[in-house]
């Protein structure tokens, strides 16, 4: 029986026929898989063919919270959107901080699954468990924060929502949802799902308490983990500092950097778009997530200069990288303004910087027609950079539309597909496997595509002992570190309480909110679950083991300046001992006897 964590019912919205109906969460699956990632992904395998086209209506997109969010757990605001990915057609699960999660849980709903396509543009509005559909006629086409500010002025002041933006309405892959206007859940195209049922948005508000099992047991976990976050280098003083930006100096230090569309892996001007240079020019103010002791957002402002008066939420580490280093551009101004349009626009910031970045290269090596591209597209040019980011959130023109597609598209269409940055055709986010090993099999096998949050590498292998360019030991880490942040992704709580909390302490505020008996054992075994049902839907969609592999570039073009300069990336070195130990075989499927050792039964 669910004793707390969970509010214990998912709302289920068909956009087609407006029916509404309340369901009980299987308890089964909430034990094994949790709520977020875990739930929302076993849900979907067990409810669409996963070759299924991903803005076809029978596709289906589900905003999960976990059993932390609406509780006093530290940085407990996530909310996951899961659905079948339009940029790869993988299974997709991005997610997003701030404050809608836990609004939703208020609601009396732990998880909304989003069925069928609406013949008109709507948005949803659910007040305190009554749900309404409202026209969203006069909404679409805005911008993802205007959006946001139009239908709670329509609904309630105090309501959180979820927007799409325009590329999200005109279905690019690389589109984005946006959570109040400049929360992402950035990968994987998940705006396109959204834009693919002509929903615009949904906002919710609520008063219902979320309930915890054992409530003093409980808090003495919360006050345990508050307290262990408040000593931490990153999470407790770094991250609060400087916000994630603060990596710039540090993975340009080791070199590891990717530079010029990874031409290079060491930026020199790296200090001049840093997360200090950020908060001694551009910071506002910092900004924190439900329940958040470390606050590492940014509300940032362009005081002078050609991008004057742009104000906005970020940049983060990533998006500093893929619009800065990425491009060979080194003015902060002018990441701050590319980050910027993406938010409005509803566009992934590391896809879209990745996607400038590549096509530079194909423009400068001259596989790209001069007469294909507006303006010289030349590494270095802030001014190219921004137009170019222009054109694709607007989609103007045959250019924009194909640099609204992605790297990998782009690149595919001028015949040269190597040169696009991406794992499963999504773009690698800022750290080069090539000087920190770890990273290229975690962005190789990574169900959803290139990744840096299924599995940090980086906290062990960089801001941590292990050695950055060892191979030994590896396949071992990243396992791990797949299989925690499927628990934790599946909780509700933010990937950055790892980096001081252990799955000791994460399970303890599961089991004493839920009630489950779970130890650090069984969240471990529960991410791993996690991992193995993603594989699962992935191996039904029709992706294989030829799959996990890395851009060329990565595997055979050294590093040529920097601390890692010489550096290539070995993955077959690691990648037959991971999957050794996930108990797959060779050609990357799971074997039934791992199945039955994590009791994952699929019925289709």
């Amino acid at each position: 029986m669910i004793k707390g964590g969970f509010k214990g019912k998912l709302l289920r919205v068909n956009l087609t026929t407006k029916e509404v109906k309340s369901e009980a969460l299987n308890e089964e699956w909430a034990q094994k898989y949790l709520g977020g990632r875990g739930y929302g992904t076993r849900l979907l395998l067990e409810e669409i063919d996963p070759k299924v086209d991903p803005l076809s209506e029978e596709n289906k997109v589900i905003f999960a919270t976990g059993p932390l969010d609406g509780t006093l757990a530290p940085s407990s605001g996530r909310t996951m959107v899961i659905t079948k990915g339009p940029l790869n057609g993988a299974i997709a699960c991005s997610n997003a901080g701030g404050h809608f999660g836990p609004a939703l849980k208020h609601t009396g709903y732990d998880m909304i699954v989003v069925e069928g396509k609406s013949a008109e543009p709507v948005y949803i509005w659910i007040n305190k468990g009554k749900v309404e559909f409202r026209s969203a006629k006069e909404i679409w086409g805005k911008l993802a924060d205007e959006s946001d500010e139009l239908i709670r002025e329509q609904t309630h002041p105090l309501a959180e929502t979820m927007t799409i933006g325009p590329a999200g309405e005109k279905l690019s892959p690389i589109s984005s949802v946006m959570f109040n206007g400049h929360r992402a859940s950035g990968r994987t195209g998940v705006g396109a799902a959204v834009g693919s049922k002509n929903l615009k948005g949904i906002a919710v508000r609520g008063n219902e308490d979320t309930p915890v099992a054992d409530p003093e047991a409980f808090m003495k976990a919360v006050y345990k983990a508050r307290d262990i976050l408040s000593k931490d280098a990153f999470a407790g003083q770094g991250a609060a500092m400087l916000g994630t930006a603060m990596l710039v100096n540090v993975i340009n230090g080791v070199g590891g950097f990717p530079t010029r569309n990874a031409q290079d892996a060491y930026f020199p001007e790296a200090n001049k778009i840093s997360g200090e240079t950020l908060r001694e020019k551009n910071l506002i103010r910092n900004e924190g997530c439900a329940e958040c002791p470390i606050a590492c957002g940014r509300v940032t402002v362009v005081k002078s200069g050609p991008y004057k008066g742009t104000i906005g939420g970020g940049p983060e580490y990533e998006s500093v990288w893929s619009f800065g280093a990425m491009c060979g551009v080194s003015d902060l101004d002018a990441v701050i303004s590319a980050n910027h349009l993406c938010d409005k626009y509803g566009i992934d910031t590391i896809a879209m910087g990745s996607t400038v970045a590549c096509a530079m290269e194909l423009y400068e090596k001259g596989y790209m027609p001069k007469e294909d591209a507006p303006f010289e597209l030349r590494f270095g040019s802030a001014e190219a950079m921004l137009k170019a980011v222009e054109l694709a959130c607007k989609q103007e023109g045959n250019f924009g539309k194909l640099l609204a597609q992605g790297s990998y598209r782009l690149a595919e269409h001028y015949g040269h597909p190597e040169l696009s940055m991406s794992a499963k055709k999504q773009e690698f986010p800022a750290y080069d496997p090539r000087a920190i090993k770890g990273m290229g099999l975690e962005y190789a096998t990574s169900n959803r595509g290139a990744c840096h949050v299924r599995g940090y590498g980086t906290a062990v292998e960089v801001l941590g002992d292990a050695d950055q360019y060892a191979y030994e030991g590896k396949a071992a880490i990243i396992k791990t570190l797949q299989d925690l942040t499927g628990a934790l992704d599946s909780s509700g709580i933010c990937l950055f309480t790892t980096f001081g909390l252990s799955a000791n302490e994460l399970a303890e505020m599961v089991s004493t909110a839920t009630g489950f008996s779970i130890d650090a054992q069984e969240f471990m075994k529960i991410g791993e679950r996690i991992w193995n049902i993603e594989k699962l839907f992935n191996l039904k969609a029709g992706f294989t083991r030829q799959d996990d592999t890395l851009p060329p570039r990565i595997l055979n073009e050294p590093i040529k300046t920097g601390p890692s300069k010489g550096q290539v990336e070995d993955l077959e070195k690691m990648l037959d001992e991971y999957y050794q130990l996930r108990g797959w075989d060779k050609d990357s499927v799971p074997t039934e006897e791992k199945l039955k050792e994590l009791e994952v039964q699929i019925s289709k």
